[in-house]
């Protein structure tokens, strides 16, 4: 199965695996999940990065495909028809990164790994973290 990984819920697995369910644990683990990391993750992991809001043991460039290349994460790039689905999408989340998550979950019948309660409400399947 694909799992669409929510950004802190990467994070969470490298560096603090505590913050989350032993049973998201295990589903995460399972060698017969296929982990993907959107594209829009990296890019808002760098963000944070530069805005001060999030310290790392090393900037994104190397920090990012470390992660990718530990957790063995498929990337999930941002297409067109994901960017115009996340611009469509009802107002019931603000956060841009989450939002693509969303229409690239939508657009590819993805279930995302998040403790976000707030992704749920447009209707994707959610695994709570």
């Amino acid at each position: 199965m694909r799992l669409l990984l929510d950004t802190h819920v990467m994070l969470w697995l490298a560096v603090s695996p505590a913050k989350l369910s032993e049973a998201t644990l295990e589903r995460v683990r399972d060698a017969r999940q296929d982990l993907l990391m959107s594209t829009v993750s990296a890019w808002e992991i760098s963000i944070k990065y530069a805005n001060g809001k999030l310290p790392l043991a090393s900037a994104p460039a190397e920090f990012v495909p470390e992660l990718q290349r530990r957790l063995k994460l498929s990337v999930l790039p941002i297409e067109l028809t994901h960017a115009i689905r996340a611009g469509a999408l009802p107002p019931l989340h603000r956060d841009p990164f989450d939002r693509m998550l969303v229409a690239q979950a939508m657009t590819h019948g993805l279930p995302i790994v998040t403790v976000d309660p707030r992704i749920a409400a447009y209707g994707v399947e959610v695994i709570r973290g």
